[in-house]
């Protein structure tokens, strides 16, 4: 009998420390919009020169991780990534204008940073 208690008493103890570890993993990560800009080859005062970047998809890696996460209809995201600097590209890549900036981020521990994306459409 002692020894199921055991048992059951350190399956329990792992089963706490298995659910904190996932729980800290998405605890930290980045929020925020990604739009498009310019959208129109003269910007006139008043009129909105950027739209959002709506279903677009943002590719995060570092080192041998990949984490991709997409953008709703009004161009904002949010993804949990674990603390330290990724690097960040769309899918597939925007190959007009300069692309996405900024293309590295640092994520801080225990927070979601918001991040504004743009994409720079290259209409000049």
């Amino acid at each position: 009998m002692r020894t199921r208690c055991a048992v059951l008493i350190a399956m329990l103890s792992l089963a706490v420390l298995a659910a904190s570890s996932v729980d800290a993993s998405w605890a930290s990560g980045l929020r925020g919009v990604v739009m498009r800009s310019p959208t129109m080859p003269v910007c006139e005062e008043g009129v909105p020169c950027s739209a959002p970047a709506k279903n677009t998809t943002l590719v995060f890696t570092r080192e041998t991780r990949v984490v991709r996460t997409r953008t709703d209809a009004t161009g904002h995201y949010r993804v949990a990534l674990a603390p330290g600097w990724w690097s960040v590209r769309t899918a597939p890549v925007v190959r007009i204008g300069s692309g996405l900036t900024p293309r590295r981020v640092r994520v801080l521990a225990g927070r979601f940073r918001r991040v504004e994306f743009v994409i720079d459409t290259g209409i000049r």
